[in-house]
């Protein structure tokens, strides 16, 4: 009983902090930030997205590098925005675990340091689009709350 009453307390001080929202904001936009950044470097180095592409087989290549950025850049916009918040967050999920598989095959790999960074960079992305389902899930409840089911 001691135990939850503490938790409790310490619960009632975190909760303004934690749930202002500037910080709710930065967590969007930290969360974000691959899906900001990662975009920008493919434009800068349009050729090295390509070559990306070319890689992981996706053909046409220009294409798909052209449409990954516009995909990243507009999912991370709408998330910041509230626009179909928990939508576009299930979309970067979706995304995330298709080119978490398409892009780590650590089981494939012999024992050693690249299976080791392979295996990291699989759990990684795995957790990145857990991440995102959580923040559709806090999105959907929080309007379902609010009364705000339909609304943007």
């Amino acid at each position: 009983m001691i135990i939850i009453s503490k938790e409790a307390r310490a619960a009632t001080y975190a909760r303004p902090i934690f749930t202002s929202p500037p910080l709710r904001l930065f967590a969007l936009v930290a969360l974000c930030s691959v899906y900001i950044q990662r975009p920008f470097m493919k434009i800068y180095d349009f050729d090295g997205a390509i070559a990306e592409m070319n890689h992981f087989g996706l053909n046409p290549a220009p294409l798909f590098a052209a449409g990954i950025i516009v995909f990243e850049l507009l999912m991370s916009a709408l998330i910041l925005l509230g626009i179909f918040r928990w939508a576009d967050a299930l979309c970067l999920a979706g995304f995330t675990l298709m080119a978490t598989f398409l892009a780590f095959h650590f089981w494939e790999l012999p024992p050693g340091m690249e299976r080791m960074m392979a295996t990291n960079g699989f759990f990684e992305h795995l957790g990145l689009a857990g991440a995102f389902v959580l923040v559709a899930w806090h999105d959907l409840r929080e309007r379902a709350v609010s009364g705000k089911v339909g609304a943007l």
